[in-house]
């Protein structure tokens, strides 16, 4: 089973069932197949937010209303470099702008956190 590198705290709103949508520069042929959500080792670096809306980063709301409900733990509480659970690519569509949405379904979290064996990569590896 492939896995896929996902940084914190977004790992953790995938597994929370917040953040549904995974957006990516690239397709991908992985769909309907279950994979493992590896919560990288760098955690998010949060942009400066201005009035214009980046693409492929969460709005402002998101982080916002996450912190608030405690949704999100601090940041020190989120694991990295594990195996923090599983999904699946249920469909991709591509935006205006050229990105593509990676509609994620069927997501669990992992009853034990696993190290991988194999290096991580930016996207796609094979953990074990």
């Amino acid at each position: 089973m492939l896995a896929l590198s996902i940084r914190q705290p977004y790992a953790e709103l995938i597994l929370r069932g917040i953040k549904t949508i995974e957006f990516r520069s690239r397709a991908t042929k992985i769909i309907g197949q279950r994979f493992h959500i590896y919560a990288a080792k760098a955690k998010t670096r949060l942009p400066a937010w201005s009035d214009d809306v980046q693409v492929g980063i969460p709005p402002p709301w998101m982080i916002e209303l996450a912190r608030q409900v405690k949704l999100i733990p601090p940041d020190a509480d989120l694991a990295t470099g594990v195996i923090v659970g599983t999904a699946v690519i249920e469909r991709i569509s591509q935006t205006h702008d050229g990105l593509w949405q990676w509609h994620l379904a069927d997501v669990r979290r992992a009853k034990t956190l696993r190290k991988p064996r194999k290096q991580a990569q930016p996207v796609w590896f094979r953990p074990f």
